[in-house]
């Protein structure tokens, strides 16, 4: 367990496990920009997304311990590969669940939030970004936009789930928007080229914990925009 900035120094071990199918568990910590105050070289940016891609691989980001104790369990019975859980630095709401959806977490993505009416567009988001999702989906509601809000803490496992489970989550011609505190490249198989993304492709800075959120945009103000910019 490390930082998850230093999973680079880690490199060829996930590598080589992902290689052989070792069952071994990654604890990274500090996931994102929030830590603040050690600056950009402790910052993970691009981590994740690179994590993600590794074959055998399973990268969790959960948003809160129902997350946590799910991917956990999972990354344990896990018998043909690693498992990367990348857990937050600062403190995260829990969100309440029904049965259902806490069974669902397993699949790597599932619907929290179910919109209050007809959906007009899905928020998708990981990690510490899911309770910026839900704010902006309350705004939103107010308005009287309605949409959807899903969980997707693994999306290795999500890929592996059969195309009607995906298009339940994710039904085809919802306008979508993606949140995550790190590079954007990534979420544009799941929002399509019409989508958008609230994400990071830029370094972040040294500023005390919590602020770099707000400076670089993660706010459910800018959430609300987006999901505004792609209906």
């Amino acid at each position: 367990g490390t930082f998850l900035m230093f999973s680079e120094y880690a490199r060829n071990a996930l590598r080589m496990s992902a290689l052989m199918k070792q069952r071994v568990v990654y604890v990274f910590t500090h996931d994102s920009i929030g830590l603040g105050e050690d600056g950009p070289t402790h910052q993970p940016v691009e981590q994740t997304a690179t994590l993600r891609m590794i074959p055998n691989m399973d990268v969790w980001r959960p948003c809160d311990t129902v997350e946590t104790m799910v991917a956990w369990t999972q990354a344990v019975e896990k018998a043909s590969g690693p498992t990367a859980l990348c857990l937050s630095r600062q403190n995260l709401p829990f969100v309440k669940r029904d049965d259902a959806q806490i069974a669902a977490i397993a699949k790597g993505g599932y619907v929290l939030s179910e919109a209050q009416g007809k959906a007009q567009a899905v928020i998708i988001a990981t990690g510490s970004e899911v309770d910026l999702a839900l704010k902006a989906q309350a705004e939103l509601a107010k308005e009287g936009v309605a949409v959807r809000v899903v969980s997707m803490p693994n999306t290795n496992a999500f890929d592996r789930q059969d195309a009607a489970y995906k298009a339940s989550v994710l039904p085809k011609g919802l306008p979508r928007v993606a949140v995550e505190a790190g590079v954007t490249g990534g979420w544009y198989k799941y929002v399509g080229l019409d989508g958008a993304v609230v994400g990071l492709d830029r370094f972040g800075e040294s500023a005390p914990a919590g602020v770099l959120f707000k400076e670089f945009g993660f706010t459910a103000e800018n959430v609300v925009k987006a999901v505004k910019s792609v209906l």
